[in-house]
């Protein structure tokens, strides 16, 4: 399939614009924003968008809905395959006026990628995708964990926060994460608690409880989560249950995909 042409906004004539594309692993996309809502969506491959107020990690089960004017930027985890739709002003209205992670059903990955590869040429075929795939949206459930970021023009806590969230194992210390972002732990901590109200290991803790279940919805194992963010297989499920009170093997089931 070939790949579609850029979106172009400038065209409102258009109820929806389709755009695929290909992303490697370790591609980071600048925060930038668009006239037009957006619907974020990849059928393989892991990422983390962030936004001015949260960060959100985003397996090919979840889906992220950006209203229009949203600054965000996407870290890529491992290789995409991105299938997103673009919504005029007049139609992203009738969604969410915030940032909404949505769970992906069966339905609804097939009507994306259906708007996203179906020919400009049948009009009459793609209004009817986009007419079923608002109310699917407007149906479908929301997801709520998100991990707190600063909207600050230091960048030494914004860099801290990116080293984190693509390496987010204990095994790296607070300390190396300073020395890496150029501050001394006791700046950074101060950050910390003056941007995200809270502390470094908790927030890092959020960031491990997104990155685990993005990758238990994907059927990653609790042994291979546990051991790639420094735990043990008991400390991470005594961790993940005290956070969210649920076991990680009943959250992954609990997650799976609805028709």
């Amino acid at each position: 399939m070939a790949l579609a042409a850029p979106p172009d906004f400038s065209d409102t004539a258009v109820r929806v614009q389709p755009l695929a594309r290909t992303y490697p692993r370790g591609l980071y996309i600048e925060r930038h924003q668009h006239d037009w809502g957006q619907l974020l969506y990849a059928t393989s491959g892991v990422m983390w968008v962030d936004t001015p107020d949260e960060a959100l990690a985003v397996p090919p089960q979840r889906a992220v809905w950006l209203p229009p004017q949203v600054p965000h930027g996407i870290r890529v985890v491992s290789d995409l395959q991105m299938r997103n739709i673009y919504l005029p002003p007049r139609l992203a209205n009738t969604l969410d006026n915030r940032v909404q992670v949505i769970e992906v059903g069966r339905l609804l990955r097939e009507l994306i990628i259906n708007l996203v590869e179906q020919p400009h040429d049948q009009a009459q075929y793609i209004e009817a995708l986009l007419e079923l795939t608002l109310l699917e949206l407007q149906r479908a459930r929301r997801t709520l964990l998100t991990v707190p970021m600063p909207d600050t023009p230091d960048r030494r806590l914004l860099n801290l926060c990116q080293s984190v969230m693509a390496s987010p194992s204990l095994a790296i210390a607070f300390e190396q994460h300073a020395e890496n972002a150029g501050a001394s732990v006791r700046t950074l901590a101060r950050l910390f608690q003056g941007e995200l109200g809270m502390g470094f290991a908790q927030w890092r803790r959020q960031v491990q409880l997104a990155t685990a279940a993005a990758e238990l919805i994907q059927g990653g194992s609790v042994s291979q989560i546990s051991r790639s963010l420094g735990y043990s297989p008991s400390s991470f499920s005594d961790m993940f249950r005290r956070e969210l009170g649920i076991s990680p093997s009943r959250y992954a089931s609990s997650s799976a995909p609805q028709a």
